[in-house]
């Protein structure tokens, strides 16, 4: 990945080098934004850009703009060090703190597939059910110890820490030693989700980057080049991305649930319009099937459909966000959502998002909130 492969993101990219270019190139930063604006791929261009320079001559080099050849890979690298959050397998002993190398080929082969990716991802990489992914006080150990060497090519070496926020009290205050006491011509970069969770000693001592959503030219610029899509098809799935790189994925994927919650969703309604309550009693039977986890998402997918079709009836493109199946069935749908019913149907689905996170019986909640929408939608404006 280089800045040439990252979508959007050109005054981040200006940014950094400009930084590079009048020789303030900090020696700890932290790349902060929404999910999906690429931070990470981001971060891999830069370390791939610094890993090609002399530190010694990087800000002359930029001034000439020379010519800079990257390296072809950063996993063979020795002056590169990824680390981030990993769990604890039955495999490991139990003294055994883990540490990024223990997940190396799962990480090396989820980045082979780009730098656009999610923690859910991730978890599913490192086969992960339950557990909670942190970055343990081993991981700073072995990255103290990587660091203490000397840079195989007498350039920089690059320190990427993915989701530092997530490193437990022991590792952050070790790793708040190694910032404050960095290695000779060692950059730190660290791609943070949620900043205000890291310690707070350690962001007084980073610069940080604040990046924004990708703009909807340049996700559509991405969609027609790399994945075929016509100018608008790519328009549509930009809009409903806002900006979200992996909104944009998923909704590309051809296993999305997407599809699988738009037919629940109408066939709710349609049941519900009908008074069908033997055919809405196999509708919940369906639901029950599909684990707490995907019934809160579809509940999720339940509240955002009841907003887009209520907005639908105001005849504004601009304030709607739906897919070309989910509008072709908000045509004849959406009068049914208004005033006097949308925001009891919001209330219906919040408290049965609360049902199943307290461990409801699923067959139950969705029975009721089928039940109420036959009186729901028969409310007028």
């Amino acid at each position: 990945m280089c800045f040439d492969e990252v979508i959007g993101q050109s005054d981040t990219r200006e940014r950094l080098m400009r930084l590079c270019a009048e020789n303030r190139l900090p020696h700890a930063m932290m790349l902060c934004g929404p999910r999906g604006c690429g931070k990470m791929a981001v971060a891999i261009a830069f370390a791939r850009y610094l890993l090609s320079v002399n530190p010694e001559t990087a800000a002359q080099d930029m001034a000439n703009q020379a010519m800079i050849k990257s390296p072809s890979s950063l996993f063979n690298n020795p002056d590169m060090h990824f680390s981030y959050p990993t769990i604890k397998l039955p495999s490991m002993g139990s003294d055994h703190k883990p540490v990024s190398d223990d997940f190396a080929r799962e990480w090396r082969e989820m980045l082979a597939d780009g730098p656009y990716f999610s923690m859910d991802r991730w978890m599913t990489a490192m086969g992960a059910e339950n557990q909670q992914a942190i970055i343990t006080a081993g991981e700073s150990d072995e990255l103290t110890r990587k660091l203490s060497l000397k840079s195989s090519r007498g350039g920089y070496k690059v320190s990427l820490i993915w989701l530092p926020e997530r490193m437990n009290i022991e590792c952050a205050n070790k790793m708040l030693k190694l910032i404050e006491e960095p290695p000779s011509h060692t950059v730190f970069i660290m791609v943070c989700d949620e900043p205000d969770k890291l310690l707070e000693t350690i962001r007084s001592r980073t610069q940080r980057i604040d990046m924004k959503r990708i703009d909807d030219e340049s996700v559509i610029q991405a969609l027609t080049e790399r994945r075929g899509l016509s100018d608008d098809d790519a328009a549509r799935v930009a809009r409903m991305a806002n900006g979200d790189w992996l909104k944009a994925l998923e909704q590309l994927s051809a296993d999305s649930e997407n599809g699988l919650f738009l037919d629940m969703f109408r066939t709710l309604m349609r049941l519900a319009y009908m008074r069908n309550v033997r055919e809405l009693k196999k509708w919940s039977d369906t639901m029950q099937t599909f684990g707490r986890e995907k019934q809160k998402r579809f509940l999720d997918y339940f509240l955002r459909m009841a907003r887009e079709n209520f907005m639908y009836n105001f005849r504004n493109p601009e304030l709607v966000y739906m897919t070309k199946d989910e509008e072709e069935f908000a045509v004849n749908f959406a009068r049914f959502i208004n005033e006097a019913n949308i925001f009891p149907i919001c209330d219906l689905a919040n408290r049965a998002i609360r049902d199943i996170s307290q461990n409801a019986n699923g067959k139950i909640v969705f029975f009721d909130l089928a039940l109420q929408m036959i009186v729901l939608l028969i409310q007028k404006s």
